[in-house]
């Protein structure tokens, strides 16, 4: 098995495709759920409209992945401008759903950088790995719990972060 980074990005007016789309969306996604490791929308700075959609998944062959990626409802209704898929290496080896250290007033976000490749620790990472294209690292992704977006890159310390407000997603 071999986990994945997919991030598709909204298009201008997916907010409409996405909540007509929602169920059967959240239905494709049941189908693979021993497979996710961390799922949910990015948002706007109030939080009131998706941006986009993250999902970090393991699968067994790149036959699995062309279907997770290009079968998906979003992506066939159009929602998304871009997908980004990247080989994803796990570093803090576990799932959204065992971050256990959540701190009440924390936002949650994913943070996306093209620097390299470094070690952390830190009890506000929910989920912390290294984007790779064809074996090579092309970047570091990080889903963390931080005050703020500032906070959030410099907790993964970043020299140019790319800081989307994030939440859990699934079934409510």
């Amino acid at each position: 098995m071999t986990q994945y980074f997919v991030y598709g990005r909204d298009r201008a007016g997916a907010g409409d495709v996405k909540a007509r789309l929602t169920e059967e969306h959240w239905a494709f996604m049941d189908r693979y759920a021993a497979e996710l490791i961390a799922r949910g929308p990015t948002l706007t700075e109030d939080r009131e409209a998706s941006t986009g959609s993250l999902h970090v998944v393991d699968l067994p062959t790149e036959k699995a992945l062309h279907s997770f990626v290009y079968d998906e409802p979003y992506y066939l209704g159009g929602a998304f401008e871009t997908v980004e898929v990247y080989r994803f290496e796990n570093h803090l080896g576990r799932t959204m759903w065992e971050f256990a250290t959540a701190v009440e007033g924390y936002n949650r976000y994913l943070v996306l950088t093209k620097d390299a490749a470094r070690p952390l620790t830190s009890d506000h990472l929910i989920l912390y790995g290294d984007l790779l294209v064809d074996g090579s690292h092309t970047g570091r992704a990080a889903l963390v719990e931080a005050p703020s977006a500032e906070a959030a890159a410099a907790l993964i310390q970043a020299e140019h972060a790319e800081v989307h407000p994030w939440e859990f997603g699934g079934r409510r």
